[in-house]
This record gives structure tokens, C-alpha cells and sequence, in this order.
């Protein structure tokens, strides 16, 4: 008959007459730890699909935010990227931004410069690529200050998402074994003092107490050595993640900055001020008879 190689480990009469022989201190000891692996399989089996995906569609977000040259543009056709830590950052700064070129908006316009005597056609705001120059609506400065906010906020609420039930881990990591060794020793204790209370220091009357008492070291470290090594490995991709978030808040806000915002010189913002406001004046006429003399 075929058997697994591992069957023996745990069938083996050595693991079942432990559990047998352990005090009742010990099976609750053994009861937490059975509790605590069950909330740390659901850690390590829920942020290994949360981080999978988060990888895999920061990397279809990413390809599709490096083909634009329009930062917006995402935002505007409504792709979505569900799941991406980046996606989300980006959609709160898109829609900020959008929030503020409808509702607080600086309207530029092209207006004709002299330069030397010459007449030539001048943008009335910084020379930028061909994309900033055609967008005549943006933002001021105040606004995209709260562009930015958003922008750190968005990055600060989805590094605590990322990291959020990693707590567990690292509790069932130092935990662990320690519960464990609680009820080793506790084991042990109520062993000692049976023999005592009995005056029969054999090794046949230590041993059930002591295999009773082990056991829930074995099953503390069977709890622990899991997590440890899960905890490590999403510590790392955590923070492999949020440095990458950090480094698109900056370089997306950037781009918004550098096409949306209004980054003329002072004496520009006066003067397309005043040609708004102020009236051209007006000549009247001069009558025939001044005009003879």
C-alpha cells in the first residue's frame, strides 16, 4: 500500500501519546497556539493575494501611465486598475486635480509680444513641451499645494493598507515559542512534582510527563518558523512597494505641476490681468476745424 514519506511524522505513535500525556494546562497551551496559527494561515494566505495582485497591476498601471505624456489622461478615459497601491495614489491626485481646473481654474490665453522692434508670437507664460503650451486651462499654485497633500495623504493611507495585519505574523513569530515554552515548563513542573508526590523517581514515571510537556514546544515552533519566514518576505515587498510609491508620488506631481499649473513669470499674471480688466482706451475723432489749424 502506498503511504506518504511525512505520514509517519505525524501518525507516529510518539506525536499522538504526547498529545495524550499532556497536562491540562498543556492542551490549553496547545489550544492557543492552534488559534494563533489559524489567524496567521489567514495573514499569510490573504497578503499573499493582496500583494500578488498589487505587483501584477502596478505593473499593467505603470506600462500604461509611461505611454501617456498627458498625465490626466488615465484619469480621463476612467481606466481602471483595481488593486495597484499606484492606481489608487494616482486617482486621488487626478481627481484633486480636476476638482481644481473646474472649479478654481486659471484661463491663459496667447498674446502677441515685441521683442526688439519685432512683432512675434509669444505663449505669455513659460517656455514648456508642446503639450503644456496647448493647455491654456490650469491651476494656481495654492492649488496644487493641495494636489500635493492628497498626493502624501493617498501614499500614507496605502503603505498602512499594505501593511495592515502584519501584526499577527510578528506576534506568532515571538509569541510562539514562548507560549509554547510556557507550557513545556508548566508541563514539566506538574511532572516533578507528581514523582515527588509519589516517591517513584523512574524514568517510566518521568517520561509521559515530559513527552506531554514538550510537545507544545513542537507545536510553538511549528507555528512560528512559518510566519517567520512569510513576515520577512512581505516586510521586504512592502517595502519594496512604498518606496515605489513614493518615488511616483514625487514623479507624478512633477508632470502635474509642469502641465497644469500656472508657472508664469509675476509681470506676465499683471499683464494678462489688466488685459482682461482694464478696458483698450478709447480716440475720439478730431473735428475737421482743430485738425485745419
Amino acid at each position: 500500500m502506498f503511504t506518504l514519506p511525512f505520514t509517519p511524522i505525524f501518525a507516529a505513535s510518539a506525536f499522538v501519546y504526547a498529545i495524550e500525556k499532556a497536562t491540562t494546562e498543556g492542551k490549553i497551551t496547545i489550544c492557543a497556539l492552534v488559534v494563533v496559527s489559524l489567524f496567521s494561515w489567514t495573514v499569510i494566505i490573504t497578503k499573499f493575494r493582496q500583494l500578488y495582485r498589487a505587483r501584477k497591476m502596478a505593473r499593467k498601471f505603470f506600462a500604461a501611465y509611461r505611454a501617456t505624456r498627458d498625465p490626466m489622461e488615465i484619469f480621463r478615459k476612467k481606466l481602471e486598475f483595481d488593486g495597484a497601491p499606484a492606481y489608487e495614489l494616482y486617482f486621488v491626485g487626478a481627481e484633486e486635480t480636476e476638482y481644481h481646473l473646474k472649479n478654481n481654474p486659471v484661463e491663459l490665453t496667447q498674446v502677441q509680444s515685441v521683442n526688439n522692434g519685432e512683432g512675434k508670437k509669444s505663449s505669455g507664460f513659460a517656455e514648456t513641451d508642446h503639450l503644456a503650451k496647448s493647455i491654456l486651462t490650469k491651476i494656481s499654485h495654492a492649488s496644487f499645494e493641495s494636489v500635493k497633500v492628497a498626493l502624501e495623504r493617498a501614499a500614507s493611507a496605502e503603505a498602512l493598507s499594505l501593511e495592515k495585519g502584519m501584526i499577527v505574523l510578528s506576534t506568532a513569530v515571538a509569541g510562539g515559542p514562548f507560549i509554547g515554552l510556557l507550557g513545556t515548563v508548566w508541563g514539566v513542573m506538574e511532572t516533578f512534582s507528581g514523582v515527588a508526590k509519589a516517591n517513584a523517581a523512574s524514568l517510566a514515571a518521568m517520561a509521559p510527563g515530559v513527552a506531554g510537556a514538550l510537545i507544545a514546544t513542537v507545536i510553538g515552533l511549528m507555528v512560528a518558523i512559518p510566519a517567520m519566514f512569510a513576515y520577512n518576505f512581505m516586510v521586504t515587498t512592502v517595502r519594496a512597494i512604498t518606496q515605489e510609491l513614493d518615488g511616483f508620488a514625487t514623479e507624478l506631481a512633477t508632470q502635474l505641476e509642469h502641465k497644469y499649473v500656472d508657472n508664469r513669470a509675476l509681470a506676465d499674471e499683471i499683464r494678462d490681468a489688466l488685459r482682461g480688466h482694464v478696458p483698450e482706451a478709447h480716440i475720439e475723432p478730431v473735428p475737421p476745424q482743430l485738425a485745419s489749424r
